[in-house]
């Protein structure tokens, strides 16, 4: 019991662990014990001050451990009966609660009532449930899920039928009997009706029943959300909705060009398979039950952030969903994106997103609950930064936003030319392909008018792809300065002429 006591002050408070002082406050330990008990369990230690985890020990231990289970039976509905100890450590006594997730969730504070008094652990923090969480705490409980339920108020033609053929084209022929089998329909009261997950995936009117069922896609201008760059909001069918998204990363990202080999090979800037497995993990796991906000992907200079709805289902940890741990909100959308091959094997997701970072070199995702939605932050290799010419001053969210798209060039290898820059860098080629010329000369043969922009898109690009050359290289900033076509450049025009 030692060695887990100083384990456990070894670690920093969370979703499973906090630290109190005394029973000075009552309530926020009651608080605590039931955000618990609705979550994923955790061990709560008084006698250690929270902030500087200094061992304080409990005075009169008998009496407090006695009160401190008077307080539980007396304060919580239903009955909570956590195991309370008393724990000796060095030459103190502290009181030690360990709460297991319950299996009669929801729990709340007898004094402000089941609709007011349910509390979840968010981080390290304890956050009121509002009536769309303390269902699904009900339903999990239950083990009911919420996708598979029935919409008797609608019928099944309120499913476009057409439009998951076309989905599953690929993989097999659907047929109607197949919507039953897929839980896309089911029998309420001898008739067939569509299911929550048959509306979310299929419906024709879904955003009539669920509002927020829909997702955003931003780019934002540095590395908050002050300014934006480009926005699409995307309403299809879920998923078709993940192509679509990827279609949006890809849109704001570089796609290097490895002339290393005799056939061309696309290089990204951005790790698709690890954004990819973070897409759909949002949208399988998404809390379709709740209001306000629907599923958000966010692209910013050094980062791109995944946001779901829903907070973890309960009895669920980070660490667990690192170590390949899953639990299903959504069967229905899971089955089919599975069928779909949008989902290669259960609960490996997650562990396979951390491991494909490490193998790229990129810094370790994270995972954040942030209020009621599940945050998966992806970091980039190099940032990715827009220029400042390709946006008229800063625009706003919700102003006007510029069609030229972001052309910033990475770091690449010395054969690999960046594809948002490939025709720029081509046309700079061209001009240099019978002489050598200066800077200005190949603004004016090219038209830019921006330096700039000359240097981000077309000069530089050029120059780390070792296709072009200085003539005064010991000089860079010389007046007389001009550039020429290298061995690499010649061959590279040549390579295109050929294709």
């Amino acid at each position: 019991m030692i060695s887990l006591i100083a384990q456990l002050l070894s670690r920093s408070e969370g979703k499973t662990l906090e630290f109190k002082r005394n029973l000075s406050s009552p309530k926020n330990i009651l608080k605590t014990l039931v955000a618990f008990s609705n979550t994923a369990g955790g061990r709560l230690l008084i006698g250690v001050e929270d902030g500087s985890k200094e061992v304080l020990g409990v005075e009169n231990p008998l009496d407090e451990e006695e009160r401190l289970c008077s307080l539980i039976a007396d304060s919580i509905e239903p009955r909570l009966v956590p195991s309370v100890e008393l724990i000796a450590f060095e030459d103190k006594t502290l009181l030690g609660v360990e709460v297991y997730p319950s299996g009669s969730r929801p729990h709340w504070l007898k004094n402000e009532g089941p609709d007011n008094g349910v509390y979840v652990r968010l981080g390290s923090s304890n956050r009121k449930a509002d009536i769309d969480l303390i269902q699904e705490l009900r339903r999990s409980a239950m083990g009911l899920v919420f996708d598979e339920q029935a919409l008797p108020d609608r019928t099944v033609e309120d499913l476009d039928f057409e439009a998951a053929v076309t989905c599953f084209e690929r993989h097999r022929k659907l047929v109607k009997k197949d919507m039953e089998s897929l839980r896309l329909v089911t029998k309420h009261q001898e008739k067939l009706v569509p299911t929550v997950g048959g509306m979310l995936l299929f419906g024709k009117d879904r955003e009539m029943i669920f509002p927020d069922a829909w997702i955003q896609c931003g780019r934002f201008i540095g590395k908050d959300r002050a300014d934006i760059f480009d926005h699409i909001e995307i309403h299809e069918h879920l998923p078709v909705a993940v192509e679509r998204i990827m279609e949006f990363l890809k849109k704001h990202a570089m796609r290097g060009a490895d002339f290393s080999e005799l056939k061309r090979k696309d290089v990204w800037s951005i790790p698709l398979t690890i954004l990819r497995e973070a897409v759909v993990n949002a949208v399988v796991h998404a809390d379709y039950s709740q209001k306000g906000a629907p599923i958000r992907v966010s692209f910013f200079d050094d980062r791109i952030e995944i946001e779901n709805p829903g907070i973890l289902l309960p009895g669920l940890t980070m660490e667990d969903m690192r170590q390949g741990v899953s639990k299903l909100r959504n069967r229905v959308i899971a089955r089919v994106f599975r069928e779909l091959d949008l989902i290669e094997q259960w609960g490996s997701g997650i562990s396979r997103m951390f491991k494909e970072a490490e193998a790229l070199g990129l810094p370790e995702p994270e995972i954040i609950e942030v209020g009621m939605r599940v945050r998966f932050i992806v970091y980039l290799a190099e940032s990715i930064v827009l220029p400042t010419e390709s946006h008229s001053g800063k625009n706003k969210a919700g102003a006007k936003l510029p069609t030229q798209l972001p052309t910033q060039l990475p770091t690449q290898l010395s054969t690999r030319l960046p594809t948002r820059s490939y025709d720029q860098v081509e046309r700079l080629l061209l001009a240099l392909k019978e002489d050598e010329k200066s800077s200005s000369d190949l603004r004016n043969i090219l038209n830019i008018k921006h330096r700039q922009n000359f240097r981000d898109n077309y000069l530089h690009p050029a120059l780390d792809a070792e296709l072009i050359e200085m003539t005064i290289p010991e000089k860079p900033s010389s007046s007389k300065q001009k550039y020429r076509l290298t061995v690499k450049g010649k061959a590279f025009l040549a390579k295109e002429k050929v294709e």
